[in-house]
């Protein structure tokens, strides 16, 4: 029997080991869910947002312990971690609220119907979720949270460095009052998850990866005619305009860098920067990664911790030397440094030009890009020029002309304005072009698993 090793990517140590299930196992967990959601979908949503309240409360009474291994299985700082584990604690809490009133019957005039007639958003049925490392929590929950309350069971394939992560949050589910068959967690092979997709039982899918991993999934999802829901990742861009704030920029522009060890979707990666303010900002900017610390997640003063494994060691490793090949400068890090741990050093490439890893692709790690742009309008054209469309930024001191910029010319899903932000309970989160489509929070992700019924009367 094949199993998965979880290693401790600041240690190289080995956490556990895991068995991986058979087809049959799998489509067990797929028919126990639905089993679950068949009494499920017939209670009404204020009784759902009592569990979700319950769960919440089950997350944070235990924050300590599912910090400490989110951090052992892939390196995040601990302080990130705690975070993590209340933002996932408030999206349940936020669902709970918002849920009764985003999933109420709705009324609509007909015409031949002398009643106004009945929108209802039912549940579906199974929604399975394949979810990534790089948040072990938070990536899971976005998902079980909204779709709990619309009245659907959830099966979680979760990436297999943090497969602890996946189990304990199901056992607080379950602890929490969660019938304890309607969320589960399969430990499998990429043939099984394909089987799944196809499982008469499964009626969504949502995946969160990369561009490539969402192709496939896709494909799968499409050929078995399956509504999915895909957030692929981006190279976000983040514009320093010529009247920016470069102070404000350059601290904003470190945290959105570093945030999560640079492994976040909708982290700040490109950084388009205007000729006006472009040595002002490099330099600034260069100083302060330089001082950013590297060392043990778990320690208070740890700036940035390790990346995930030791092949996305390698990956941005490759990415970086791809990129200096085609013409890129590292002004600072890019070296591996000699230490246990898949450490990679806080790094800024500038003279980034297209074709190249840092212009093109999502480096996920501690590495910025610095792109020079003539103007605010080639900003704008730079920012654009990507098959990604996630999040990005803009940081001018004319708020108005910047909001201005986001709803008309910024093609992506999230703009941040003289701000970073990874995620909010009360706003849409999605992309468009390879960066995907669908939504999750703010009341959309409820909705995008329910049937919107039309119910006519006479």
């Amino acid at each position: 029997m094949s199993q998965i090793t979880t290693i401790n990517p600041a240690t190289e140590e080995t956490i556990a080991r895991y068995d991986v299930m058979t087809k049959l196992e799998a489509v067990d967990r797929v028919e126990a869910s639905h089993a679950a959601f068949l009494d499920w979908r017939e209670i009404s949503h204020e009784r759902r947002a009592e569990h979700l309240r319950l769960i919440a409360k089950e997350l944070r009474d235990n924050a300590d312990e599912l910090a400490r291994l989110m951090s052992q299985e892939v390196g995040k700082l601990y302080r990130d971690s705690k975070t993590e584990v209340e933002i996932c604690a408030a999206i349940f809490d936020y669902t709970a609220e918002h849920g009764p009133s985003e999933l109420a019957d709705a009324e609509r005039r007909h015409s031949g119907g002398k009643k106004p007639g009945l929108v209802t958003f039912a549940p579906i049925g199974v929604i399975y979720s394949i979810q990534p490392w790089n948040f072990p929590l938070y990536q899971p929950v976005r998902v079980l949270a909204s779709n709990l309350m619309a009245g659907n069971g959830v099966v979680l394939k979760h990436a297999g460095i943090c497969t602890g992560s996946g189990l304990k949050l199901r056992e607080i589910c379950v602890g929490a009052g969660l019938p304890e068959d309607l969320f589960q967690v399969v430990i499998i092979d990429h043939d099984t998850s394909d089987a799944l997709i196809a499982h008469d039982k499964v009626r969504g899918v949502t995946m969160t990866g990369s561009d490539g991993a969402g192709r496939h999934i896709g494909t799968q999802a499409a050929r078995a005619l399956k509504k999915q829901v895909l957030e692929l990742g981006s190279n976000d861009a983040y514009l320093v305009l010529e009247d920016a704030d470069v102070d404000l920029a350059v601290k904003t522009s470190v945290i959105g860098r570093i945030y999560n060890n640079g492994e976040t979707c909708v982290s700040a990666k490109r950084f388009v920067v205007t000729e006006k303010v472009y040595d002002a900002f490099v330099e600034k900017f260069v100083a302060a990664m330089q001082d950013i610390k590297l060392g043990d997640p778990m320690d208070d003063d740890t700036g940035l911790g390790p990346l995930s494994s030791a092949e996305q060691l390698d990956i941005v490793r490759e990415q970086v030397e791809k990129s200096v090949a085609g013409g890129a400068t590292i002004v600072c890090g890019g070296e591996v440094p000699d230490r246990t741990g898949y450490y990679y050093p806080a790094t800024v490439l500038t003279d980034c030009a297209p074709g190249t890893p840092a212009y093109d692709d999502e480096i996920f790690g501690p590495v910025a890009a610095v792109i020079r742009a003539k103007d605010d309008e080639d900003a704008m054209r730079i920012a654009n020029d990507s098959r990604y469309g996630l999040g990005g930024g803009i940081f001018s001191r004319d708020e108005e002309k910047a909001v201005r910029l986001a709803k008309l010319h910024f093609d992506t899903g999230m703009v941040r304005i003289n701000s970073f932000g990874a995620a909010d309970p009360n706003m849409p989160f999605g992309g468009v072009k390879n960066s995907g489509f669908g939504r999750e929070h703010g009341g959309f992700g409820m909705k995008e698993f329910v049937n919107a019924k039309a119910i006519f009367l006479p």
